[in-house]
């Protein structure tokens, strides 16, 4: 009798953390997948409510980052060529 009660709380216990994980496992991703679309929809209407002329950057990459932290004291020269409409 005292074996059965010890396996079945033990299987019950076992059960519980097995699903408790899983639960937490989905709900982190369903919480990072609410993050995403808020963050598009953030972007959409950002992007819909600024004018034609200004630049928005969204994301810039880490390698980036790090350049632009470097005391950089020259620019680079860009050549380029004017196009007339």
């Amino acid at each position: 009798m005292w074996k059965f009660l010890i396996i079945v709380l033990g299987v019950g216990w076992l059960l519980g953390q097995l699903i408790r994980y899983f639960l937490r496992s989905k709900l982190a991703k369903f919480a990072r997948h609410v993050n995403e679309v808020a963050k598009e929809e953030q972007r959409a209407h950002r992007h819909a409510s600024t004018p034609k002329d200004e630049i928005i950057v969204d994301y810039i990459p880490k390698k980036q980052q790090e350049k632009t932290h470097k005391d950089i004291k020259g620019g680079e020269y860009v050549d380029y060529e004017d196009v007339k409409e």
